[in-house]
């Protein structure tokens, strides 16, 4: 198992401290210093059931700044966004966690990171 966090977030702090608790056996990867490729970007999605507007933070500044609340959402536009979350990768939800079974989740809650736990 693999959880993909800002250590700034308490949604990841909170995230971390629950699989200690539980413990869990798991990576952590900070991926604002350990910035995942679009391919692992769009590998993600695919485990997660996703797309990449699905996954982005966009009242980040850095969204704002791109204006992506007016880009389209649709498949045509999917490597846009993945190219922007590889490239600003604050835009990207936290935590993420990539279970066992070879599915991923958004762990913004303790059920959420329990359900990793039980994949």
């Amino acid at each position: 198992m693999e959880i993909w966090i800002n250590p700034a977030c308490s949604k990841c702090r909170s995230a971390l401290t629950l699989l200690d608790a539980e413990g869990a056996d798991y990576t952590v990867r900070r991926y604002l210093e350990d910035v995942p490729s679009e391919d692992e970007i769009a590998a993600v999605l695919d485990r997660l059931g996703l797309e990449p507007w699905d996954i982005t933070r966009t009242q980040e500044a850095e969204a704002k700044e791109l204006g992506l609340k007016d880009w389209a959402r649709d498949a045509s536009s999917r490597d846009r966004w993945i190219t922007a979350l590889a490239t600003h990768p604050r835009l990207i939800q936290r935590p993420i966690i990539t279970a066992e079974d070879g599915t991923a989740l958004v762990a913004r809650t303790d059920e959420a990171v329990r359900d990793a736990l039980s994949r």
